[in-house]
């Protein structure tokens, strides 16, 4: 089996030992016997860790009872086919650039890394499956927000997290790296971005977008084509304008103050609100919040400390990895010394906290 896969017997005895994949039977002299299902299990884990999965996540991936064979290989097939058109792309501006440098041209800074700057989601997105699901707590607010709608377009919806079930939903994501995690059975998923929506005006009952606008080129644009298509509009945002919005929570405060250089420029509440015509709803985050969003660990600070709960929050991408990397070794030693505990003291009594998180309604 080690030969076929092109890994280590010592590999292989590792995946036994934590659970990853565990053969079928022992042979009377306690060699490790593989089954056909046992074979099919390591080959997704193998491509899902040759795709740069760590094992955590690859342990949800695989165990997810809504997700069959057939399921995975599309999955895999699409994330696969990302990787070779990004390859592709990046070959293809190499070449160009050669060819330009050749003739003594100097190509400019911004087409320089165009081609390199690949969408956030894109980055992050192949952490989602192990921290970020749905919140029900928080999904009920959204929920109830949308009325009677019947149809409902959620842009910027990634894997499908807070989509109704009762309801005919479309999706409408920019990132293939989100679309191929979308799971068996999800709604439908057109790739576009939320400025430039491919429906008619009033096409859908309700649009919604979940904890997206703040990764859209243009935001009022986006607000504004949902206004467009649906005739009911639902977005749980951020509010980055309230005076001391920057004191709010203390992972921010404290630790990571890059925070408020990635809000600068971010249109006021206001503003948002008034490109759909809504009013905006303060949405508390529970201290036990099932979706690991930034502001998700506000009474679990331990979390922070962990890769994989940082890989799947878009503000440590943004911030880079010398903010990370200096905001984790500062929390571990505040919470290593009882500093974090002293400090924040007061958390410990709540069960939800205000954290700027708001539900635009419309």
């Amino acid at each position: 089996m080690a030969e076929l896969a092109g890994v280590t017997v010592r590999t292989l005895h590792h995946y036994d030992e934590i659970g990853l994949v565990r053969p079928s039977a022992r042979s009377a002299a306690g060699y490790r016997a593989y089954a056909a299902a046992d074979v099919e299990r390591l080959r997704e884990v193998l491509a899902y860790r040759r795709l740069g999965f760590g094992l955590r996540e690859i342990a949800d991936l695989v165990d997810d009872p809504a997700t069959d064979a057939v399921a995975h290989l599309r999955r895999l097939r699409g994330l696969l086919l990302e990787q070779r058109d990004r390859a592709a792309a990046m070959v293809a501006a190499i070449d160009s650039e050669l060819e330009a440098r050749a003739m003594g041209i100097t190509t400019p800074p911004e087409e320089q890394l165009k081609v390199f700057g690949a969408q956030l989601y894109d980055a992050i997105g192949s952490a989602y499956p192990a921290t970020r699901r749905t919140e029900p707590r928080i999904a009920a607010r959204v929920w109830e927000a949308l009325g009677d709608a019947r149809t409902v377009l959620n842009v910027g919806a990634g894997t499908g997290s807070y989509e109704p079930q009762d309801r005919e939903v479309t999706a409408v994501e920019p990132s293939a790296v989100m679309r191929a995690q979308r799971p068996a059975g999800a709604a439908p998923c057109v790739a576009a971005a939320a400025e430039n929506l491919p429906f008619e005006d009033g096409a859908f009952d309700a649009a919604m977008a979940f904890s997206t606008v703040h990764h859209w080129q243009d935001p009022l644009a986006g607000l504004r084509e949902m206004r467009r298509v649906a005739r009911r509009v639902v977005v749980f945002t951020y509010d980055a304008s309230e005076p001391g919005w920057r004191d709010r929570f203390w992972l921010a405060r404290d630790y990571l103050p890059e925070f408020a250089g990635l809000m600068a420029g971010w249109p006021s509440l206001a503003d948002l609100a008034e490109a759909v015509g809504g009013r905006a709803e303060p949405v508390l985050v529970p201290w036990d919040c099932a979706d690991g969003f930034f502001e998700a660990y506000w009474r679990r600070p331990e979390a922070y400390l962990d890769e994989h709960v940082r890989r799947a929050v878009s503000v440590w991408t943004r911030v880079g990895p010398q903010a990370e990397q200096r905001a984790v070794r500062l929390l571990a030693d505040d919470l290593d010394s009882g500093r974090w505990a002293e400090r924040n003291r007061d958390l410990v009594a709540m069960d939800a906290a205000e954290l700027g998180l708001r539900l635009i309604v419309a």
